[in-house]
């Protein structure tokens, strides 16, 4: 194996060139302790780092806000998943986003998906507006509805793919020609998909954002975001200052956490994905099933765009049954090993009737139900679902 001097902490990390995304999820930002020999990745509490005789830090860490070695090896460990330059890890997964808005100028513009992720919607009315960053949302599977939108003062376009919680598909790549054409970048949420799933970076745009609560931590314990970068260039530069400035990092038990998750991260979504294809396909036969939502269907609008952009169609579907909001919530209720609970990615299935938190711009119908899918047996799940329907 190949390695290079400048791993996250300070040892050899892996280099990305030739390996797989099994390889690497285990190897990339690690090193063996060179103080003790460890194999696992040991957890830095200090928030302070010694100087040198001349005041300079040649280990490159001086105080845990500005860099730390837990989570130099996480952002490097995701970097090289998604195959980007840099990365740079926080607290949550709107704190990531929010540092990526925070790089851009008031009177800005950004074009966001009409049916997205409740927070990223909070963060751009709540914070940035007050700011003066203009924003739009439209819906994405329409390359003219985009085009549309467009202003001499957009300058950054927002794609969340698939989408929350009706899990259409946008072609990141028709979207990102168009929007460089005109010198827009463009910002990929992948929390649905991650690195495993879907690789946005390959496919032109300039940045890739994770919720890591999700499916890169996968146990429902450790709350964090992260942006990854194609290049380390200015706006990148943006990000990490908001990063350092704003101060909104992980800790290092946290940073441990996520790294201790990423080796098994390729395999935990292989049976997400095949999971959640099942039950899909039940639920698209059941009579008491009015609409399925999952990319792996044929009969899904955007199948052909998961076809051709995506590894396996992900871990969530949501689906539709008469009597809208108390049918649904009725059917949540009746389930045993789906959890009502709000959050995905975790090796727990859980279940959330998505209209009544997603906000007052929501036009979810109110008879859907959003699963995430689990690692339980799928056997076990469908006989869930089919006890919750039937009773009903």
């Amino acid at each position: 194996m190949r390695t290079r001097s400048d791993g996250g902490e300070g040892g050899k990390g892996v280099e990305a060139a030739g390996l797989r995304l099994e390889t690497l999820a285990i190897h990339a930002g690690r090193a063996i302790d060179e103080g003790t020999g460890a194999v696992a990745l040991p957890i830095h509490l200090s928030t302070t780092f010694e100087r040198d005789v001349d005041g300079s830090y040649p280990r490159r860490f001086m105080y845990g806000r500005n860099r730390h070695p837990g989570r130099a090896a996480l952002e490097e460990a995701v970097a090289l998943l998604d195959g980007g330059a840099a990365a740079a890890a926080f607290s949550s997964g709107v704190a990531a986003a929010g540092a990526i808005f925070q790089g851009l100028q008031p009177g800005d513009h950004v074009v966001a998906p009409a049916q997205g992720y409740y927070g990223t919607v909070n963060v751009l009315d709540r914070i940035f507006a007050k700011w003066g960053l203009q924003r739009s949302f439209v819906e994405f599977t329409s390359l003219d509805a985009l085009r549309a939108s467009l202003t001499p003062q957009t300058r950054l376009v927002w794609i969340e793919t698939p989408s929350n919680p009706m899990l259409r598909c946008v072609d990141i790549a028709a979207v990102t020609e168009l929007a460089h054409a005109r010198g827009i970048r463009v910002v990929v949420d992948n929390t649905f998909a991650s690195p495993v799933v879907q690789q946005p970076l390959r496919l032109g745009c300039d940045m890739v954002t994770y919720s890591t609560t999700k499916y890169l931590g996968g146990h429902s314990d450790v709350l964090g975001g992260v942006v990854v970068s194609r290049e380390n260039d200015d706006h990148f530069e943006a990000v990490r200052a908001a990063q350092v400035y704003g101060g909104g990092v992980l800790s290092p038990f946290d940073c441990w956490l996520l790294m201790r998750s990423l080796p098994t991260l390729p395999h935990r979504m292989r049976v997400h994905c095949a999971n959640a294809q099942r039950l899909a396909e039940y639920l698209v036969g059941h009579p008491r099933v009015t609409a399925v939502h999952y990319p792996g269907l044929p009969g899904h609008a955007t199948h052909h765009v998961a076809r051709a952009q995506m590894r396996g169609f992900g871990g969530m579907l949501s689906f539709e049954v008469e009597g809208g909001m108390k049918a649904a919530m009725a059917l949540a209720a009746r389930l045993q090993l789906f959890t009502r609970a709000t959050s995905f990615g975790g090796v727990e299935s859980l279940v959330e009737h998505h209209a009544s938190i997603a906000g007052p711009r929501s036009t979810v119908p109110q008879g859907l139900l959003r699963l995430s899918v689990g690692l339980e047996h799928p056997d076990d799940l469908v006989a869930d679902l089919e006890q919750a329907l039937v009773a009903g």
